[in-house]
């Protein structure tokens, strides 16, 4: 993205952005409600353009190439995406029809090489055993491992989730946590973005950060430049102290007065 504003009813609600992520980057979105967090992940997925600037996704400009072709190479998990699926939808049929761009399975037929690689990734994400189960049926963190599954069907070379820890217990939070570290770290595994709330969220594995706050770009890069007790008090308009322990971030707000310079401890 370059010089990425985007503009509604005369208010900025995006920018100015300029980004970059590479293939081997994993990178965290973070900032409070209205930061603008929701808006640059709508940009990255190809389903809006921006009021100004350009914004380059798979070595092709918005604007000048069919976006359905740009987005056959871009997996995206979201709450928006979830409130689509119907509740009697099995999970193997909410996998393979990411190949076909289609939601809700009517009459298509599916392959058994696509029935083969969605069980596959199924495996790979834990929720092998959930393929004929009806998305009704399902908890939410199976569902989270569902979408996941779902974004990986069509090997994308950008995967986006959207607040995938959003709406799970201890447990569920913890096994997600879990299964975005692997990817992170598996070298074969796509660029991946990922929006979180919360900093205790991070994966172990990701590799860079953008703090948004009202629009703007507070902080953005390396993820330990990033994630600092001074950036996150200014986007977050409180006292906020940050430490990482074990390759996981944790943050508290902390008295007015008080030091907010980063801590970090190691086991």
């Amino acid at each position: 993205m370059a010089g990425v504003s985007v503009v509604r009813e005369g208010r900025t609600i995006l920018g100015p952005v300029d980004w970059q992520v590479e293939l081997d980057e994993r990178w965290i979105i973070i900032g409070p409600n209205g930061a603008g967090k929701t808006t640059l992940m709508r940009l990255a997925a190809a389903q809006m353009f921006p009021t100004t600037g350009t914004v380059t996704l798979i070595g092709e400009q918005m604007g000048r190439v069919d976006l359905r072709e740009i987005r056959t190479s871009i997996g995206m998990s979201s709450s928006a995406l979830a409130q689509r699926i119907p509740n009697d939808e099995m999970v193997s049929d909410i996998v393979i029809s990411a190949g076909y761009d289609v939601l809700g399975r009517w009459r298509e037929e599916y392959a058994d090489m696509d029935r083969e690689r969605a069980i596959e990734i199924l495996e790979q994400v834990g929720a092998y055993h959930l393929a004929d189960q009806k998305w009704g049926t399902l908890s939410e963190g199976e569902r989270k491992r569902t979408l996941i599954a779902r974004a990986l069907m069509t090997d994308p070379e950008l995967l986006l989730l959207d607040e995938p820890g959003a709406g799970l217990d201890l447990g569920g939070r913890e096994d997600l946590i879990h299964l975005l570290s692997q990817l992170a770290e598996d070298p074969d595994s796509p660029a991946i973005v990922m929006i979180t709330h919360h900093v205790e969220e991070i994966p172990p594995g990701f590799t860079h950060g953008m703090l948004l706050d009202e629009g703007g770009v507070v902080a953005q890069g390396v993820l330990e430049d990033v994630m600092t007790s001074e950036h996150l008090t200014k986007a977050f308009h409180q006292p906020i102290s940050v430490t990482q322990d074990d390759g996981r971030w944790f943050a508290r707000r902390t008295r007015r007065g008080g030091s907010h310079r980063s801590r970090r401890s190691a086991r």
